[in-house]
């Protein structure tokens, strides 16, 4: 039985009503069987990123430990965030931070999705912090998906056909990339082991 790729979907809003949130919900609720897609709830929950509260020996806050657990047991991420000041938001950027020193993120497929094409400058800064990170950015699910107003909600969302469509296609891509890393993670840990032994 084929183990399904679980993508973690973050969005970078903490709004309760938001565009971003909710074509994520969307993405989850269009995956096929083949993809999980769960939604990281504790954005806003994780403190200030401090150097000192990151270096060995200290004990991390709890829900740092539950992000990069769950960035961890993901195959793939999928972030949608939207622009702040032409730059990316605050509780965005302060997740990634928490990442930086840990190799949850390495070589990990990404794929980005932009509600408003408008939104260059966060992208253009997403993609670079990223890239820096050595994440796997994924170009087929790199979206810019210019939704209206009527779309607010997941269901409505998932029922335009054209928008459907292409967050399919971006959902394959990522788990057909996802496939990848699990393979090469799984080498890497046998590497790993042997050398070990």
């Amino acid at each position: 039985m084929t183990t399904a790729t679980r993508v973690l979907a973050i969005s970078g809003s903490l709004r309760a009503s938001s565009v971003n949130t909710e074509m994520l919900r969307a993405c989850a609720l269009l995956a096929p069987p083949s993809v999980h897609v769960t939604i990281f709830e504790g954005l806003g929950s994780l403190p200030h990123f401090n150097p000192d509260l990151d270096e060995e020996g200290v004990e991390l806050p709890a829900s740092v430990e539950d992000f990069r657990r769950q960035v961890g047991h993901a195959d793939a991420l999928l972030i949608s965030s939207p622009e702040y000041a032409h730059g990316v938001p605050g509780s965005l950027k302060n997740a990634l931070d928490w990442l930086v020193s840990a190799s949850e993120l390495l070589y990990k497929p990404v794929g980005l999705l932009n509600a408003s094409p408008r939104s260059t400058y966060a992208r253009a800064s997403l993609r670079e912090t990223l890239a820096t990170m050595s994440t796997l950015l994924v170009p087929p699910a790199l979206l810019d998906l210019p939704l209206v107003r009527s779309m607010v909600t997941a269901e409505r969302i998932a029922g335009n056909p054209e928008i459907a469509d292409r967050l399919r296609s971006a959902l394959t891509s990522l788990r057909i990339a996802g496939e990848q890393y699990r393979l090469r993670s799984a080498e890497w840990r046998e590497v790993v082991a042997s050398a070990v032994l």
